[in-house]
């Protein structure tokens, strides 16, 4: 398979793995093989990469091997459950996790949370509730984490800067003129530089109402804030990884 860099007139053809772009990797932490293939079947249907472990033992061995983007825990395993892989987790990472059990009972649920859980789901579940549930997490993870790295002076990619305190956008020492759903776009993209965004997660980051728009709309906004950057002889703010998403260019002027 072939990512095509798209630079305006030109199109770059380079080799690249399709396991890397994967929106999400997910660690699946059950002692039932049966759920655990159930959730891999639902998760990879949603376009995620899976890793899945035994127990907690194994499920630390896998989050310090593959690092994932948000772990679906289970709390009954036996000898080392999932509020002691949680607590473990804590001491050193903010990793998205839900919780799932087989019990149903408000102290569960609030120990869980208050221990550092993002949700909890109890057993039997929906496979398409449950991806949804992941997807809400994972976009308040990429919110909180576009947020974290504004709070510093600012955020700047090659020649591109965002003040998000003013609300002020410059390339080189000319200010940008963008409309508020394109620095939410861009804050996004500079907040991740390395990550390959789909439209859902671009859409999340730029409407913060749980507004629906379509693909359309936001590839309007993609091409828009390449028209404003090419007027300074940028065309690759903005690079298409065709099939999966859009991800920050080198943010350059043409040499």
């Amino acid at each position: 398979m072939l990512l095509i860099r798209d630079a305006g007139a030109g199109a770059t053809l380079l080799e690249f793995d399709p396991e890397q772009h994967l929106t999400h990797r997910i660690l699946v932490v059950d002692d039932d093989l049966h759920i655990r293939e159930v959730i891999r079947v639902a998760l990879k249907k949603a376009g995620m990469a899976v890793t899945e472990a035994r127990d907690g033992k194994e499920a630390l061995a896998r989050f310090a091997q593959e690092r994932p983007d948000l772990i679906v825990l289970d709390v009954g395993m036996p000898e080392f459950d999932g509020l002691d892989v949680c607590r473990q987790l804590r001491k050193t990472s903010d990793v998205p996790i839900l919780f799932l059990s087989a019990r149903d009972e408000e102290i569960d649920r609030v120990l869980g949370l208050e221990m550092g859980g993002d949700d909890y789901v109890t057993k039997p579940f929906s496979p398409r509730e449950l991806v949804a549930r992941i997807n809400v997490i994972l976009r308040r993870a990429l919110v909180r984490g576009a947020d974290g790295m504004a709070a510093s002076a600012g955020l700047v990619h090659g020649r591109l800067r965002l003040d998000p305190e003013q609300h002020m956008a410059t390339f080189g020492d000319v200010p940008l003129r963008l409309t508020a759903i394109e620095f939410g776009i861009l804050r996004a993209f500079l907040g991740r530089p390395a990550t390959v965004f789909n439209r859902e997660q671009i859409m999340a980051a730029a409407y913060q109402m749980n507004i629906q728009v379509s693909d359309r709309t936001i590839d309007s906004h993609i091409r828009n804030i390449r028209a404003k950057l090419a007027a300074f002889d940028c065309d690759n703010v903005i690079e298409t990884v065709h099939g999966v998403g859009f991800r920050l260019g080198r943010c350059e002027p043409r040499a």
